[in-house]
Order: C-alpha cells, then sequence, then structure tokens
C-alpha cells in the first residue's frame, strides 16, 4: 500500500505533471531523457560538460541514436532542457542518474561520477523526491554508498523520499531494441520504493520487471555482460586453437547454430571494445575479492580478450611475411576504427590498439571509418581519409577491423592487395588467396 507521500507522486507521474532530471547527458542519459520527454513528462538534462548542454539547447544532437528532429521538437515544445545547475534539483520531482563508471588506472572501479552525483542530489532532496541510479556498478553501491548520503537530512527511504537501482540496457545503433520496448529491471531499497519507481517506468517502457532489492538489480547488469564477455573469451579461444588446427572457426561457429536448442552463437573478434563488456566484469570480480572470492572465469575471459588485439597484429605480420615484406615501412589501412559496426563511438575500440601496435612497429597508417571523422594517437590526430580504389592497391595490406554494413567487401578485396578480416565481412566472397582471417 502505497503511503501519502508516494500517493501523491504516484498522482503526479500519472497525470504526467512530475517533474523529471537526468544527470548525465551520454549515450545512456541524453536516448533516456528523449523517452522521458516522449512520454510526456517535462525534463531537464544535467550535464558539467558546456558543449552538450549548449548542443541540446540550441536543438542539436550530438548522439547517433538520438534523431535531431526528435531533439528538436521537444526542445521547441519545452519539454527538454540541459543545464549544469544543480539547484534545478529543487523543483523535480524523479531524478535519474546515469553518469559514467570506468576504471582507474590500477584496474579498479571509479565510481566518483556517482558519488558527485549523489552528493548533489543530496543537497537537494526533499520529500517526495524519487532518485534512480542507472549506472552499471557493483552490488551495493545505492544501499552502501548512496543511501546514508540521501538519509543525512533526517528524510527517510521508502517515506518521505525513494531509492531505486534500474540498470541501463542501451546498445548503440540497435534499431529494433530501444529503450521503449527493452524491458526494464528495477530494485528498490523498500517494497514502495519499488512500486513508485515500477509506475514511472511503466508510462515510458513497454515492461518493466522487479526484483527483490538494489543487490539483485546491479547484479543482473553485471550477469548481463559477464555472460557476453566469458562467452566471446571462448570463441576468441577457439579461434586462437582453431588457427592452430587448421580449421575455419568461422564454418564451425554456423555450423554448430544450426542446432534449434542449448546452443547460443558468440564469434571472435579483434578484441572488445565499448564501454560495457570490458568494464563491467571487472567491477563484479572487484568486488567478489572483497568477500574473499576469486572469479576465475571473469579474470581468464579479461586475459583471453584483451590479447586478441595482440593477435590480430601477429596475424598482419605473417600475412605480410608471405608476400615477401615486413610490417616496418608497409602501408597499412585499416578499415573500422569505432568498437562495433554502424556506430561512430570508439570507447575502448580494440582497432585503436591495433592501429598503436602496428604504428610502434614502423607501419604507415592510414583509416577509413564512415562513422568517425578522426581519432586522436598520442598528441596527433588523425582523420579518417576517402575510401577510394587507389587506397586500397596502394596500400600493402588492409585490416578490416570493424564490420560496416556501408563497405562494399567484395570491391575491397577486389581492389586490395592483401586483406587481414577479424570479422568474417569477406564471408563466400572470391579472391580467397588475398583475405587472411582469424
Amino acid at each position: 500500500m502505497l503511503s501519502l507521500v508516494s500517493d501523491e507522486l504516484r498522482k503526479k507521474i500519472i497525470n504526467k505533471t512530475a517533474k523529471v532530471s537526468v544527470i548525465g547527458l551520454g549515450y545512456v542519459g541524453l536516448p533516456l531523457a528523449i523517452e522521458i520527454g516522449k512520454a510526456g513528462f517535462s525534463v531537464v538534462g544535467i550535464d558539467m560538460d558546456k558543449e552538450k548542454t549548449d548542443k541540446i539547447n540550441s536543438k542539436n544532437s550530438y548522439i547517433p541514436d538520438v534523431a535531431r528532429e526528435e531533439l528538436s521538437k521537444l526542445v521547441s515544445k519545452k519539454k527538454l532542457v540541459a543545464t549544469r545547475d544543480y539547484k534545478i534539483l529543487t523543483e523535480v520531482d524523479i531524478t535519474s542518474i546515469c553518469v559514467p563508471t570506468p576504471l582507474r588506472k590500477t584496474r579498479e572501479p571509479d565510481i566518483s561520477y556517482i558519488i558527485a552525483a549523489a552528493t548533489e542530489v543530496s543537497k537537494y532532496l526533499h520529500q517526495g523526491q524519487l532518485i534512480i541510479l542507472e549506472s552499471t556498478t557493483f552490488p551495493g553501491t545505492t544501499s552502501d554508498i548512496i543511501l546514508p548520503d540521501l538519509e543525512k537530512k533526517d528524510l527517510k527511504v521508502g517515506k518521505d523520499f525513494f531509492l531505486c537501482f534500474s540498470p541501463e540496457r542501451v546498445d548503440p545503433g540497435n534499431r529494433k531494441y530501444t529503450i521503449g520496448n527493452t524491458p526494464k529491471v528495477i530494485g528498490g531499497i523498500t517494497p514502495e520504493c519499488t512500486e513508485i519507481a515500477k509506475i514511472f517506468y511503466e508510462q515510458i517502457v513497454e515492461k518493466v520487471i522487479s526484483v527483490a532489492s538494489t543487490q539483485e538489480a546491479e547484479m543482473s547488469k553485471l550477469l548481463e555482460n559477464v555472460f557476453r564477455s566469458v562467452n566471446i573469451a571462448l570463441a576468441n579461444e577457439l579461434a586462437l586453437m582453431c588457427d592452430r588446427l587448421g580449421i575455419d572457426i568461422w564454418n564451425v561457429i554456423e555450423a554448430a547454430a544450426t542446432k534449434p536448442f542449448g546452443f547460443m552463437p558468440f564469434y571472435p573478434g579483434p578484441g572488445l571494445g565499448g564501454h560495457c563488456i570490458p568494464v563491467d566484469p571487472i567491477y563484479l570480480s572487484w568486488k567478489a575479492k572483497n568477500h574473499n572470492f576469486f572469479s576465475k572465469f571473469i579474470e581468464f575471459a579479461e586475459e583471453v580478450n584483451k590479447n586478441m588485439p595482440h593477435y590480430v597484429v601477429r596475424k598482419v605480420t605473417d600475412a605480410l611475411n608471405t608476400c615477401k615484406k615486413c610490417v616496418n615501412g608497409s602501408k597499412i589501412l585499416i578499415l573500422g576504427v569505432a568498437y562495433k559496426e554502424n556506430v561512430g563511438d570508439i570507447r575502448g575500440s580494440p582497432a585503436l590498439d591495433i592501429v598503436k601496435m602496428l604504428f610502434r612497429r614502423g607501419a604507415k597508417i592510414v583509416f577509413n571509418d564512415p562513422h568517425v571523422r578522426e581519432v586522436k594517437l598520442g598528441a596527433n590526430k588523425v582523420r579518417s581519409v576517402p575510401l577510394k580504389e587507389d587506397l586500397l592497391s596502394q596500400a600493402d595490406c588492409v585490416v578490416i577491423t570493424t564490420a560496416h554494413s556501408s563497405y562494399d567487401y567484395e570491391w575491397i578485396v577486389e581492389n586490395a592487395n592483401l586483406v587481414v578480416d577479424t570479422r568474417n565481412a569477406t564471408k563466400n566472397l572470391p579472391n580467397k588467396d588475398k583475405i587472411v582471417k582469424i
């Protein structure tokens, strides 16, 4: 049964008069703010990056998954505004925290952005407010770190304010599954916290799943990405094994995937990229170590996946050697520096590691990516070059590191001298003598 405070907030949610804030306007926060605005709520986005807030207020999107037309419409209707001033929280009923959770140089979790956001929320916390953490983190963050800071104002969770964790499930570039049709997991500090947050998310997404606690919700997100990390590592290790045995791993996976039960295909590649899979499992293994539990699967998967760029460089080296060329002095064209196909996101991209290693070995590197204009390599900025026939023919080796769908792979192979394919993008193409696959 809802209390008087939560009943009032519930009415605001149902009537769409509740004012919502989203802290952190990156790949998670801005798409979420757009969906909340489209659902009929007034949204204020908070971010310390002036460039981001200025772009939003001038109706310009900087996230590929956010259409400029949608953003412009919400800004024009005053359903979305961006600011760097946390004082706006005094007017807000619901706050979603979507800040980054990177790793420190020591490979330990860095939740400083969460702590900073929670500190600001605490300053302006008032009765009847719902706070939701969406940033991926280790189990216990919401209950053990955020809650004590919020209760300093003598407001009681579950009675005066409400605190939940709901993991983001954003997949950049995915046109089939968006925020609206992807089920939302929610876990609250108290059952009343869970219930009020469930009512809120039901206005935005098609399906909401409640779990028993914030810890279960936090753990569910980590399980999703540990599952992917471990299985990708298995595919990568089998690729290394099949290379030794002279077996085509891609054909093996394709054959195994014909089984209609008990098998889910995962594929090898040049390494992991993005923010989630390379980072999130380490959050869990770090937490486990604090409880004297050592997660061997997670740590071994990380080791296998981190070594894949080195394997790709070795394949490039061996492929050039068969042409009586060495890496030093060779012109190498990298196709795709984004971490996955059809997006411009270069966070943690293995292609950048491959470029750096080849560059250190004396290679002359150029790259093309239809979604990325330039990348920073050390102190230098390198721009994407137009993909033309002479660029392909003049390269000693073309390395496909990201399988963008806009590439004409048959034309690429036809005009290239040598192709190292890390994504099986050249499947079923002629000129097999030119192609080396991992």
